[in-house]
């Protein structure tokens, strides 16, 4: 009996050890914040955020529930300075620091927040997100604009009343930029393409980033071109040029240079995954997600 109980006590000893582990790994991971795409909504992230708990165990984690579905295409500017208000509260319930993954359009509300605040973001992973702009026919374009193609509708996005849709705030026709210079109300504006009297804060609160994980693909069949999504676009002849050929990357307009040559960027290329699917995809979050909300 002697023997049992010693035995007892080392098993209770050693779910002693486990659980102190669990815990102690557990209050190391940061709160991972999740930013959903454009006409859609929190649950978009579902899985990735239940995997998460599973992976991680005690992680917080915040699915951004604020301009779903319709309301995703009301002024970039407007989306930024009303979510602020929920992310400040997070960072500042949140001092060692959080990890945000945003999709699609939401990664340019992002793009905004961390430009705008002095932010204690650790890491920042887009997936499929027009990061350095939108040129391109897809469905989005012609279910919401059924009378333009990309060659003309800068016709109505470069306008004061155009600038009232989100796409239109980061629409980038290569074609005409003097128009998006003078037009653009967000891009432009977080680019540094065009006169911002807070320039130099909005690239220091960029530069905080202490890492940046970008995830796009060829087959995505939304974003265009798609190597937006690692800060490429088109020249004026419709040739992509990677983010190291980009005027405010060599600039460094808003401290995306400071970034790379802090070795802060890391980008993921995959083939056969459809804008739909980004949020979704285990294998993307196995390999691109989890292992940077560490």
């Amino acid at each position: 009996m002697k023997g049992l109980s010693n035995i007892m006590q080392t098993v209770s000893m050693m779910k002693w050890v486990v659980l102190v582990s669990v815990l102690t790994m557990a209050s190391g991971y940061k709160h991972v914040v999740f930013m959903h795409g454009i006409l859609a909504g929190p649950s978009e992230f579902d899985k990735f955020a239940q995997q998460i708990k599973i992976d991680h165990p005690g992680t917080n984690t915040t699915q951004i529930n604020a301009f779903v579905d319709a309301y995703s295409l009301e002024p970039m500017w407007n989306q930024v300075e009303k979510i602020q208000i929920i992310f400040t509260q997070i960072m500042a319930d949140n001092p060692d620091g959080i990890h945000l993954v945003c999709f699609s359009q939401g990664g340019l509300v992002c793009r905004g927040l961390m430009s705008l605040l002095q932010h204690n973001v650790d890491t920042f992973i887009g997936l499929s997100c027009p990061l350095a702009g939108q040129y391109g026919d897809t469905a989005y374009l012609k279910y919401l604009f059924p009378n333009y193609v990309k060659s003309n509708i800068y016709r109505y996005f470069y306008t004061d009343n155009g600038q009232r849709w989100s796409v239109a705030n980061y629409w980038y026709d290569p074609h005409h930029q003097d128009n998006y210079r003078k037009f653009s109300t967000y891009l432009a504006i977080l680019n540094n393409d065009t006169h911002n009297r807070q320039s130099q804060t909005f690239k220091e609160n960029f530069s905080r980033l202490k890492k940046m994980v970008l995830v796009g693909g060829p087959d995505d069949g939304v974003i265009t071109p798609w190597q937006s999504s690692h800060f490429g676009m088109y020249n004026g002849s419709e040739v992509v040029l990677p983010m190291q050929e980009q005027r405010w990357y060599k600039e460094d307009s808003f401290g995306l240079r400071t970034l790379y040559e802090r070795k802060a960027i890391t980008t993921f290329t995959y083939s056969g995954v459809q804008h739909i699917h980004w949020h979704s995809d285990m294998d993307v979050y196995k390999k691109s997600v989890e292992p940077f909300l560490t």
